[in-house]
């Protein structure tokens, strides 16, 4: 991380001088969205209930979005995708199993404390792998907009199992 913060855009003085306010950060600095004022009224897909915390509506954020998704017990969504966006799912508790491509032909499943990638335009869906418990996730995407193209897919029958890879796991993970 560099030192320098000459493309800064904004002045770290004690005072704003469009406002006079000597506590400039008070009201545009951090803030704190209560888990229980998260916003319903966002793009939704059917199968699955998502909330907003962090958008620009909320609190002005440029280049994420954030919330929380919970898919019911043997629920799963439709297949959709978010256009130019990336999205990371933090598995908070139960069971994702996700699919994804042109005709749903691949899955992964994930748990608690995994992470799930899932890059721009892949039609994808995700299904709660369980039949008793609630799929609770975390989301953020990487615009502040929600945007979810819900797709008309007829998925394969049997998807081909895909295990996670990445350099410091050649052989894959499940």
């Amino acid at each position: 991380m560099s030192s320098s913060h000459e493309d800064h855009a904004h002045h770290h003085g004690s005072q704003n001088e469009s406002t006079g306010d000597s506590e400039p950060w008070k009201h545009n600095g951090v803030r704190v969205v209560p888990g229980n004022q998260l916003d319903s009224n966002t793009a939704q897909t059917p199968g699955m209930d998502r909330k907003a915390a962090i958008n620009f509506a909320r609190v002005g954020a440029q280049k994420l979005w954030a919330g929380t998704v919970t898919i019911h017990a043997n629920a799963k969504t439709g297949a959709h995708h978010h256009g130019h966006l990336e999205s990371v799912i933090y598995v908070i508790k139960g069971r994702a199993r996700m699919r994804w491509g042109e005709e749903l032909q691949f899955t992964a499943e994930a748990g608690p404390g995994d992470f799930i990638y899932v890059p721009p335009f892949v039609p994808h869906q995700e299904i709660n792998a369980s039949a008793t418990e609630a799929l609770e996730c975390v989301l953020c995407r990487s615009d502040g907009e929600a945007v979810a193209v819900n797709l008309d897919i007829e998925p394969v029958e049997k998807p081909e199992t895909v295990l996670w890879v990445d350099p410091t796991h050649p052989k894959g993970g499940v």
